[in-house]
């Protein structure tokens, strides 16, 4: 009798992905450009504060102090907004958190053109876009870095957050020629509608996690996407009271308020109108902040290489330092128009503009590991309520004393106390897996 053979046993079923085709060009590539061209459209909204001021005291009689509060609200927000965001990312997804803060953004901004009291400026400039650019705000990229990348992250992070740089640099000028040939209505519109045509892009090439579409990180070993975590808020609040019990923390975040003061409350916002108090015309002061965005990218992105091979605090260090310095110099250099003193001031600060941001996030890396983007959040939120107060006091400032020079001077003394804040933060010891 002849004895059948058993079936064999089904092979055992992989759930690594495929290799990948070499020289080919990895996924988390295009997903760190469709975020770089998400953050630019973004930027929009983030280059319209200082051309705001002059036009909306003109017509509405508001003061300058008045606006400055909305500009503030819309800071605090911002920076507010960015730890729940990165928690509602870990819940909904990267794609549905930032499409709906795009259309956030575009309502609130075509919501003012109708507006007659200095409160709606604060509901929906400082409100409904402050929350929607919360949602936007530099913990988009840390998410999307942390998720995609386990090489190159500095160079990534320094990449895209020279982007919001890069949205300024195509932004200022444009919208400066609207408000001053215009009027104030048209630049809106236009912020609204840059907002909104990015929003297929999020939608239609944007993911989530890699994999999502059966790939490693970049540099990494594949990993199953995480399940969706519960009650981002909750989870937000219990990685805020875990880091601050924490030196670190309040270390990055007193620097990082800091950075928010001396850069997005202070020059974003006032240095056209301080420039237009010594007879430079509105659009030569904002093709200087135009300036100041073409070095900030090459600045942050030579920031990410630098934070992937030198010490994190010792770079923010140099950075605050060399920041300071410039602002003491600037009450000098502000005339009737440009000379090479000011294009040498435009030129040192806006590569050192948001080369902060590489090192501190690898910094919160290093001490927070998974919770590091969440931690960012919140370090971020400092960063804008240190430049909210700025905003207001600046504009108050110029109320009282008709000048900004106490506020540029005041900034750059800060700004030598970062330094030196930074270098208390301790490195943390590497662990025998981070080692390896």
């Amino acid at each position: 009798m002849t004895q059948t053979a058993p079936n064999p046993a089904p092979a055992p079923t992989s759930t690594a992905p495929a290799p990948t085709t070499p020289g080919r060009i990895h996924r988390a590539w295009f997903v760190a450009a469709v975020t770089f061209v998400t953050i630019i459209g973004a930027a929009a909204f983030a280059s319209l504060p200082g051309l705001l001021i002059e036009p909306l005291h003109e017509e509405f009689d508001w003061s300058r102090g008045t606006v400055g509060f909305a500009v503030s609200v819309n800071l605090a927000l911002y920076g507010l907004t960015a730890p729940f965001a990165a928690a509602l990312m870990d819940r909904f997804g990267i794609r549905k958190v930032v499409a709906l803060a795009l259309l956030v953004i575009s309502g609130g901004t075509v919501a003012t053109l109708w507006m007659t009291a200095s409160w709606q400026l604060v509901l929906f400039w400082g409100v409904l876009v402050g929350l929607g650019s919360g949602s936007m705000a530099l913990a988009f990229a840390a998410t999307v870095t942390n998720r995609w990348f386990t090489a190159r992250r500095g160079l990534v992070t320094g990449i895209l957050t020279a982007a919001g740089a890069s949205g300024q640099l195509i932004f200022l000028p444009l919208l400066s020629w609207l408000v001053v040939h215009h009027g104030w209505r048209p630049a809106a519109v236009t912020v609204a509608l840059a907002a909104l045509v990015v929003v297929p892009f999020v939608w239609l090439l944007l993911r989530d996690h890699p994999a999502d579409v059966g790939l490693a990180p970049y540099g990494g070993t594949y990993a199953e996407k995480p399940a969706p975590a519960p009650g981002a808020a909750r989870r937000a609040v219990t990685v805020l009271f875990k880091a601050a019990r924490t030196g670190p923390f309040w270390l990055l975040a007193g620097t990082f308020a800091i950075c928010g003061a001396s850069t997005n409350g202070l020059v974003k916002t006032h240095f056209v109108p301080a420039a237009h108090d010594h007879g430079m015309p509105v659009t030569a002061a904002a093709g200087l902040l135009a300036v100041i965005g073409v070095f900030d990218v090459v600045g942050t992105i030579a920031s990410g290489w630098f934070t992937d091979r030198f010490e994190a605090r010792r770079l923010l260090a140099v950075y605050y330092a060399l920041r300071g310095v410039s602002l003491m110099f600037l009450p000098m250099l502000l005339a009737p128009s440009v000379h090479p003193p000011m294009l040498f001031f435009i030129i040192f600060y806006g590569l050192d503009w948001v080369a902060t941001v590489p090192p501190t996030i690898a910094l919160c890396r290093e001490h927070y590991g998974e919770d590091s983007a969440i931690v960012f959040g919140w370090v971020l939120a400092s960063h804008q309520v240190g430049a909210a107060v700025v905003a207001f006091l600046g504009g108050l400032a110029r109320d009282a004393f008709g000048s900004y020079d106490l506020v540029w001077y005041a900034s750059g003394a800060l700004c030598a106390m970062a330094a030196l804040m930074a270098m208390v933060i301790r490195r943390r010891p590497a662990t025998p897996a981070a080692a390896a």
